[in-house]
């Protein structure tokens, strides 16, 4: 069985480059255009790993994550961030909340699938 991975990104351009990577490693992609709809398609599915884009209008990083982690079937789903930089008052607020790590854009490869592979549930 594959894992599945869910990707939120306003950028229909990363979110396709995400797919194309993940799903050619094997792995089934949700795209989600920002975090409202990603909390409508997580509605009590199964995902391994979540990867957002720091930057998504219609809810901020921090309270996607407090929301993610209010569904009891997501409470321990990991989040990965996508950033073009943040500062360390916002990493260290976005860590407490319970991200996992953080995937520079633009996205390399290598990178993105070490982080996969790192952080998905099994």
């Amino acid at each position: 069985m594959s894992k599945t991975i869910m990707i939120v990104d306003d950028s229909a351009s990363t979110r396709q480059l995400v797919s194309l990577v993940l799903g050619g490693a094997g792995y089934e992609v949700i795209e989600s255009c920002d975090r409202k709809d990603a909390l409508a398609k997580l509605n009590g599915r199964k995902v391994h790993l979540i990867i957002s884009d720091v930057n998504v209008p219609n809810m901020d990083g921090i309270s996607f994550v407090q929301a993610v982690r209010g569904l009891p079937e997501h409470k321990f789903s990991p989040i990965v961030m996508l950033s073009m930089g943040l500062v360390s008052s916002s990493r260290e607020q976005a860590r407490e909340s319970g991200v996992k790590a953080w995937i520079s854009k633009p996205v390399d490869k290598p990178q993105l699938l070490d982080a996969v592979a790192r952080f998905a549930l099994p």
